[in-house]
């Protein structure tokens, strides 16, 4: 029994170290969307580095004018201090004959908090660009998520608290905005919420239609043309006899994605007026409400025409992925209000 107990008690001891040290940490530095990439100059000059190029700072998939998906910069081993440790997203590569075991790592937090690092060790050049091209998607995505989680956390702490209720009374779900969102328009199954500046705009909708119970119902087809029904009916332009619609340019593609366990699928595309000159890109999650019943829709948009549009949009899409159902008891105060 005694040793029972000084078992519990190490294991306790251990969490409460490991919470420790972690809350010891720094805070990351740099700038959203930056990646620090650490591998020797001939290695970055070469093949290693044209690879690590053309996965994160190839153009971003999803914009007409050309964007890099991260802005890269890079150091040596030999540089890379304390100043470059506390680097919100780092790449490391250890290229060398003494590698025993290549692979590609993925860490967290390791210098600063909270921080993301992709480790790639390989025994020679020609290995680390076929680890990179194998690992690209996984690479990527641990680094979307970490910029993700970043805009997720600072929201959640300089929450704008007014605006989740007012969307679980409607869907019975929300979001969670950060301070600058502001209520713009509600309709029986429809809410808009913004950030508005003098040249940027940062906008979410949310809003809802009724499913069929089968595939039909997330085909790229069914979800724009209901994503156009609603828009037409509730976001007017400027003008007279305009309105927001989908462009049909690019094409909007669709993805089917899994994250926390809850599937959506993610529409992809540009928006713009009809009858006007405005456009930009957009994102939206299209999942089944509890009951089955419905198709809810949660989109990102962003217009900035005088700007670089990459972190605008990441920064909105991420509060997409803030959606929770609402418990019952937040169920029954959001009909009570």
């Amino acid at each position: 029994m005694k040793r029972t107990v000084s078992i519990i008690l190490s294991l306790l001891a251990l969490v409460s170290c490991s919470r420790s040290n972690k809350a010891l940490l720094p805070s990351v530095s740099g700038k959203a969307g930056e990646v620090l990439v650490v591998i020797e100059k001939n290695a970055w000059e070469g093949s290693v580095g044209n690879a690590t190029r053309d996965l994160l700072a190839c153009d971003c998939p999803w914009f007409l004018m050309r964007e890099p998906l991260y802005t890269l910069a890079n150091v040596s081993p030999s540089g890379f201090g304390d100043i470059f440790k506390v680097h919100r997203n780092i790449v490391i590569f250890d290229i060398s004959p003494m590698v025993a075991e290549s692979g590609v790592r993925f860490l967290q937090d390791a210098w600063a908090t909270p921080q993301a690092i992709v480790k790639v060790s390989a025994p020679d050049d020609e290995t680390a660009v076929s680890l990179v091209r194998e690992n690209g998607k996984k690479i990527t995505a641990f680094i979307e998520q970490a910029e993700r989680d970043r805009v997720i956390r600072n929201t959640l702490r300089y929450e704008e608290r007014s605006l989740a209720p007012r969307v679980n009374k409607i869907f019975g779900g929300y979001l969670h905005f950060p301070t600058g969102f502001q209520f713009k328009k509600q309709a029986s199954d429809f809410i808009w919420i913004a950030d508005e500046k003098q040249y940027t705009i940062q906008g979410v909708f949310v809003y809802r239609f009724p499913a069929v119970g089968n595939d039909a119902d997330f085909s790229r087809e069914n979800l724009i043309f209901n994503r156009n029904e609603v828009l037409q009916r509730n976001v007017p332009g400027m003008f007279e006899n305009t309105y927001m619609t989908t462009a049909k340019i690019p094409e909007p593609t669709v993805e089917f994605v899994k994250y926390r366990d809850r599937g959506f699928a993610q529409l992809r595309g540009y928006w713009d007026v009809v009858n006007d000159y405005m456009g930009g890109p957009f994102v939206s999650h299209a999942f089944y409400s509890p009951d089955g019943q419905y198709v809810v829709v949660c989109e990102a948009f962003v217009y900035a025409p005088k700007y670089d549009k990459r972190q605008y949009l990441r920064q909105t899409e991420s509060l997409l992925y803030s959606w929770e159902w609402a418990k019952p008891a937040e169920g029954a105060a959001a009909a009570a209000n």
